[in-house]
């Protein structure tokens, strides 16, 4: 009751968020790509930081003795707390960094839609006292600049044309309602591993709240996921079929 939005909405904000990190985590690769076919020595990622934690860098590689890590967002939007964040995380993984290299450290804050910058100046000076004060050089870089920054200005805009074509083709609203094509989608979730069968069928609240009736809007792909449990013949797939029997007769 105090949700602004139905299971439907709820449903399409959780895959957008999920379409949004996944997105970032594609330009990682794709720019840890770019970095190798330039022959720059890809370092490993992970590191230690001086309390024993683990720090996951986004880029950090080496070339003619310098070393660089590059901390990136998809924009920059962060509000007045996220924003403070942001610079904290940076000089947290700066300083373990500086250890081990000195001034043989390059440090680049990397925003990759260069229409968003709202926070750039608040960043500027943060990064400039963080450079005075390490004695290395710190870059603040949106979009194209980083490719300018490799001498490669010409990949961003062939990125920008395959970027267009891939949104392009996307659906003006991602499909949730399995029970269109419930073959093809008995297909896709048949052989989810038993302990994800297990909680989604033993979690009820995703059935009274309306979660599993947004995805399987007439039940006909759970009646093939009930045919296909009863045919394991095995204790597991058993429960799961008695679960799936009892809340499909009481919620459709």
């Amino acid at each position: 009751m105090f949700r602004p939005t139905k299971p439907t909405g709820k449903i399409l904000q959780h895959i957008l968020q999920s379409h949004e990190i996944r997105f970032g985590d594609a330009f990682e690769e794709l720019i840890e790509e770019i970095l190798r076919e330039l022959n720059f020595s890809i370092l490993n990622k992970s590191i230690v930081g001086e309390n024993g934690d683990s720090l996951s860098l986004d880029q950090y590689y080496e070339n003619r003795d310098v070393h660089y890590f590059i901390e990136q967002k998809v924009r920059d939007d962060h509000d007045s707390t996220k924003k403070r964040g942001q610079i904290s995380n940076f000089e947290i993984k700066l300083e373990t960094l500086y250890k081990k290299h000195k001034d043989k450290l390059v440090g680049i804050m990397y925003f990759i839609d260069p229409d968003l910058s709202k926070n750039k100046n608040y960043y500027l000076p943060e990064l400039k006292r963080l450079s005075e004060f390490y004695g290395i050089r710190i870059h603040l870089l949106y979009g194209k600049e980083l490719f300018d920054y490799l001498g490669k200005s010409d990949l961003w805009e062939q990125i920008l044309f395959l970027l267009k074509q891939w949104k392009d083709s996307l659906p003006e609203i991602p499909e949730i309602d399995f029970d269109k094509t419930p073959k093809e989608s008995f297909e896709e979730i048949k052989e989810l591993p038993i302990r994800h069968w297990r909680k989604l069928l033993e979690n009820e609240k995703l059935w009274t709240e309306g979660i599993i009736k947004a995805v399987f809007r007439n039940g006909k792909t759970l009646e093939l996921v009930f045919d296909y449990f009863k045919k394991q013949n095995n204790k597991p797939y058993n429960e799961l079929s008695i679960l799936l029997n009892s809340l499909s007769k009481k919620y459709y």
